[in-house]
């Protein structure tokens, strides 16, 4: 696989991560305005697994950056060899 090619997976990981933090955010807010007024908390089913997947997208884009750092490093090295 290229360094390119990394970047690339690295920023549509990103970009899915954070289209998944964004509807996972809508959940969990919407939750609560779904309830009963006189409900003063969300059903705790309505937002488990909302909360979930929150977590595993955070995870998502934090290991994507990772992958796109770690290709700009190698791209980095590898100009270093070339020059």
């Amino acid at each position: 696989m290229s360094t390119v090619s990394a970047m690339n997976f690295g920023i549509q990981g990103i970009h899915k991560g954070m289209n998944g933090l964004r509807q996972n955010a809508q959940q969990i807010a919407s939750s609560n305005t779904q309830n009963d007024i006189t409900s003063d908390s969300p059903d705790i089913d309505d937002v488990a697994e909302p909360l979930i997947d929150l977590k595993l997208n955070a995870l998502q884009v934090e290991m994507s950056a990772k992958v796109i750092q770690t290709a700009s490093e190698m791209i980095g090295t590898m100009l270093d060899i070339k020059a």
